[in-house]
């Protein structure tokens, strides 16, 4: 607790957790998906939410990409900057799951520890660990914007997978084989998480 924080009281709102969760009819918790870029995380984690919605829940996906254009726009690439973002990311998603909210978060994330840092912040029984395991070899294949080809070239510093690490999650809550599986699969496999999880109700269509 810095000086500033001494005089700071937390505020107890009357509207509960709970009581949100009731409205929405169902539990508020972090996906939280990791991988390399290209593994497929923004893509399932959309098509996630978009299968959550159908079904009347109330969601909110965190894209890496997104979150740069504003909330984390000042901070750049090293190690101690994307430590940084990922704090950000989860006091913001932790504020989500007071408001009742499925926060669906699509970061590479790469150390263990951060998002473990995450996992203690938002409590470990709602926080989700997602891993989209894609060979470094198909991750390069999706480059798109042609990322992976400029790290290589050396154009492009502290790049995940090529020039700076990534651990490899030991025991996600859920491993999707994102570089063989159909996106299909994929979602689906997480909607059964979250239904064997009780987030959801066993009778949500």
């Amino acid at each position: 607790m810095t000086e500033n924080q001494k005089d700071i009281v937390w505020h107890h709102a009357t509207v509960t957790r709970t009581r949100r969760e009731a409205l929405n009819k169902h539990k508020a918790v972090n996906l939280w998906f990791t991988g390399l870029s290209g593994s497929g995380k923004s893509t399932i984690a959309h098509a996630v939410e978009e299968h959550l919605h159908m079904m009347g829940c109330r969601t909110f996906v965190f894209d890496g990409d997104n979150v740069r254009h504003g909330l984390c726009s000042d901070l750049g690439f090293s190690m101690e900057d994307r430590s940084e973002n990922i704090r950000r990311i989860g006091e913001m998603a932790n504020l989500f799951l007071q408001a009742g909210v499925i926060a669906l978060t699509a970061f590479i994330s790469p150390l263990e520890k951060d998002r473990q840092k995450i996992r203690d912040v938002v409590g470990g029984d709602h926080f989700l660990e997602i891993y989209c395991a894609c060979p470094l070899a198909i991750c390069e294949q999706r480059d798109v914007k042609g990322l992976y080809k400029k790290a290589r070239a050396g154009l492009i510093k502290n790049y995940t997978g090529i020039s700076s690490p990534y651990e490899t999650p030991e025991y996600p809550d859920l491993r999707l084989e994102s570089g063989s599986e159909s996106l299909e699969e994929c979602v689906e496999k997480v909607i059964s998480l979250l239904r064997d999880k009780g987030i959801i109700s066993s009778l949500t269509p």
